[in-house]
């Protein structure tokens, strides 16, 4: 039996992906910036490759998506905009291999660092591999936009790899047809079959020995070692205190209320700081975390005045801020960003008071 989505581990999911639907919404006149407020997301977040989403926030902007849009495609419309660099050191890796099977080897062995709780099982079927999606957990209603957007995203893959569409591909999905596929049939290379026992991306083995046009052995090579280090560390980072960061880190308003991140994450104020506790983390010092990281990026990549990053921060005004970054860090704002121009200074968090 599989578990729920509120039982199931939070990794998170990558904020890019939600930066990808709202630009769709928004050519649908939908708008994307205030649903993104209402689910307590901050739109300039996420457009990072590296932030994560929590599960929970992510699952409600892509329902609302889908009600306020009357689009119920939009897991085929976000398909065919997934560019492969927007994957992170996973698409890097992808576009680098040497063949098209050495790239569904990566898909499938590090999908969990874009899709949690999905996994691929590859099998052979005559003269065809079969790459099967089995989702661990029950998302409900969100099941249809995730299988579509990674299914036919297999195609959109594969075209952009090749040059082409994978020859005598196919698309396998369970279930019924849905209504809404009509319309979006004819933009899918490859044909697809309703009715059947599985979820799968199907190939001819032989498509599989087809050399991919962007190789790089140097480039995948480091790809992919980049990719290990990020499983490992998306593993490690598993604890309660992690699925609080996330959230915090693409809040609006910022800094988020404890209730507000309690009730994104479906548990009490209590149960929230004493899972902190049993991590020996505090709410406030995950907030103090996030501050200083961002505070330190301002500071050395934008040309934001005091005031300004005193004001996204969630501080009254700059001498509040100054006093507060120079007791992090043992220097003013101002010196910060003039030693980050000559050498860019590592801030270490876990060593400082409180901000």
């Amino acid at each position: 039996m599989r578990a729920s989505a509120s039982q199931a581990q939070d990794l998170g999911l990558p904020a890019i992906y939600l930066h990808l639907l709202a630009e769709l919404l928004h050519n649908l006149n939908v708008d994307e910036r205030a649903l993104l407020l209402r689910v307590g997301l901050d739109p300039a977040r996420l457009q990072s490759t590296d932030l994560r989403v929590s599960q929970s926030q992510a699952s409600e902007f892509v329902t609302r998506a889908i009600i306020e849009s009357g689009e119920p495609g939009l897991g085929i419309m976000l398909a065919n905009e997934m560019k492969l660099p927007l994957h992170g050191a996973l698409g890097i890796a992808v576009m680098s291999s040497e063949t098209l099977g050495e790239a569904l080897e990566l898909v499938s062995r590090f999908l969990m660092l874009r899709a949690p709780h999905l996994r691929v099982l590859r099998r052979q079927e005559g003269e065809q591999v079969v790459f099967r999606l089995v989702c661990e957990i029950d998302l409900g209603p969100l099941h249809a936009f995730i299988l579509d957007a990674m299914l036919f995203g297999c195609v959109t893959m594969g075209n952009q790899l090749l040059g082409r569409a994978p020859m005598n591909a196919e698309i396998r999905r369970r279930g019924n047809e849905p209504g809404y596929f009509q319309r979006f049939r004819h933009q899918i290379a490859a044909p697809v079959r309703y009715g059947q026992d599985e979820d799968a991306f199907v190939l001819p083995l032989s498509e599989l020995d087809t050399p991919i046009r962007f190789s790089d052995e140097q480039l995948a090579a480091s790809s992919r070692a980049e990719c290990e280090e990020a499983l490992q560390q998306l593993t490690e980072e598993a604890g309660f205190a992690c699925r609080v960061r996330r959230v915090i880190e693409t809040s609006h308003p910022f800094p988020p209320k404890l209730a507000q991140v309690a009730n994104t994450l479906f548990v009490s104020e209590r149960t929230l700081k004493r899972r902190l506790q049993e991590e020996q983390r505090s709410f406030q010092q995950l907030v103090d975390d996030v501050r200083l990281e961002r505070a330190g990026d301002l500071l050395e990549n934008t040309g934001m005045n005091l005031s300004q990053i005193a004001d996204s921060l969630g501080y009254a005004d700059a001498a509040n801020f100054t006093r507060a970054f120079k007791r992090w860090t043992g220097v003013s704002p101002s010196q910060y960003r003039n030693r980050s121009r000559e050498s860019p200074p590592q801030l270490e968090p876990h060593q400082a008071a409180s901000l």
